[in-house]
């Protein structure tokens, strides 16, 4: 039967000093991300969600006001996960492979895609998360923003790249300031490797 865990950090909780410090890294994965599963494991227990995969249990949450709770902190269990990975050491500046050929097409320069990602991200009012998703259909890559621990898994659309906008992500290390958060995150953070693998629709980093 399949319980649902925190997984490790993909990095040692100092790897992405000075961008974000060790503390944000031990509070948003140790306390927050940790509540979220724990939360999620006590409202499943004894219902037919129990045991199930991550995935399955946000889709078969999804939109149902009865499961709300459910929905909430399994959506935000998968986004936390896929939110590690979408950031590395070393990481930030302009996209490689596959990905940096679909960014051009979709938006014409990887200047312009960042212009959108960094307005759909600062303009995301209250909690939230912005994200690069490719349509299931057609593959055509769009930004998107989230409110609170909504998903793209819960609109037909497969995410490819995430940025956590929720003031635990950055309040740490820069207070209310969340436009340098996130050019920072663009800069020196973004792990194109990761939003390659998920394109190419590649397990990398399974969010569990």
């Amino acid at each position: 039967m399949t319980t649902i865990t925190l997984p490790a950090l993909p990095y040692a909780y100092d790897a992405l000093e000075p961008h974000i410090s060790k503390e944000t890294l031990e509070y948003h994965h140790d306390k927050h991300h940790q509540t979220y599963v724990t939360n999620l494991n006590n409202l499943i227990k004894g219902t037919e969600l129990e045991g199930q995969e991550l995935e399955d249990i946000i889709k078969a949450s999804a939109g149902d006001s009865s499961k709300a709770g459910i929905f909430n902190n399994a959506a935000q269990v998968w986004n936390h996960t896929f939110y590690w990975n979408s950031i590395a050491p070393n990481g930030g500046g302009k996209p490689t492979g596959a990905l940096a050929a679909k960014i051009d097409e979709a938006f014409g320069s990887y200047e312009k895609f960042a212009e959108e990602f960094t307005t759909a991200a600062t303009t995301q009012f209250g909690s939230g998360w912005a994200w690069l998703v490719a349509d299931e259909i057609n593959g055509k890559l769009s930004i998107t923003k989230t409110s609170n621990a909504d998903t793209p898994l819960a609109h037909g659309q497969v995410a490819v790249l995430t940025i956590d906008v929720w003031e635990h992500a950055y309040y740490i290390d820069y207070r209310n300031a969340r436009p340098k958060y996130i050019s920072t995150f663009l800069e020196s953070l973004v792990n194109w490797d990761y939003a390659n693998a998920k394109l190419a629709g590649q397990p990398a980093g399974v969010e569990k």
